[in-house]
């Protein structure tokens, strides 16, 4: 049985549970809360970060290689790589692109907007993870804010950065999409797509995603605010179609046990 540990609102772990759902590979999810998400990486044989995957033949622990690793395993119309070495490449270094800038700015820019909103926070990011984490996070959420602050480089102003960053992304990608092609690379839905849909959802708060996440009615205004222009730029607006089309065709808990 595959393994998947994740902190559950991780946009990164979401790539790789869209992945193995969409390849219909079963799979258990072990959620954690940030800080022992460090503890529960290593134990399952990987570094500090998640997601990571244990198989039967060892263990992957970056979302980029999870989605190789799935590839090898489907047959080949269903593909996210394409097999062609010049086009293959040219998915590889959209994906890192993504994975290294927009990733991290949409990640800080959220957890800047979220901190401040401490029980809503808490009640999307701790569902499902053992009652004694939430427990544990509820009563030093102090500590907890300080530990994400500084693995993130949260610091005050850091978020004007963040957001202009997400929206270079997101012009980056609508300009690729302005000649009219279907999808990022190539004429059907690939490693690109599903990295840049799973990885604008800390800025268009999907209601198609691994897990419940806060939708704009309940969140601050300015956090509405900030997702409602993101929903609205053309590259949100595809990111959130590959999630109905894409996702929904792999429905969240199919491939789960």
């Amino acid at each position: 049985m595959l393994r998947l540990v994740t902190i559950p609102i991780s946009h990164y772990c979401e790539k790789a549970r869209w992945a193995l759902e969409r390849a219909d590979l079963p799979y258990r999810e072990e959620p954690h809360v940030q800080g022992v998400h460090r503890l529960a990486a290593r134990r399952a044989g990987g570094g500090a970060t998640v997601p990571v995957l244990v198989t039967p033949g060892g263990v992957v622990a970056d979302s980029a290689d999870i989605l190789e690793w799935v590839d090898g395993r489907i047959a080949p119309e269903r593909r996210l790589f394409p097999a062609e070495p010049d086009a293959l490449g040219e998915v590889k270094a959209l994906c890192a692109r993504l994975d290294s800038v927009l990733g991290p700015a949409g990640r800080r820019l959220i957890y800047v907007h979220m901190l401040a909103q401490r029980e809503l926070m808490l009640d999307f990011n701790n569902r499902g993870v053992p009652r004694w984490e939430d427990r544990a996070l509820r009563w030093g959420w102090p500590l907890a804010v300080g530990f994400v602050s500084r693995a993130l480089g949260i610091r005050p102003g850091v978020e004007v950065q963040d957001e202009a960053v997400v929206w270079q992304e997101l012009d980056s990608v609508a300009e690729l999409l302005s000649d009219g092609r279907p999808y990022l690379c190539g004429d059907r839905f690939g490693a690109a797509d599903l990295t840049f849909a799973a990885l604008c959802a800390p800025v268009i708060l999907p209601s198609d995603y691994g897990v419940a996440l806060p939708q704009p009615e309940v969140v601050a205004p300015a956090t509405a605010a900030l997702v409602g222009r993101a929903r609205e730029h053309p590259a949100g607006s595809y990111a959130l179609r590959m999630i109905a089309e894409e996702r929904r065709a792999a429905p969240a808990g199919r491939a789960r046990v």
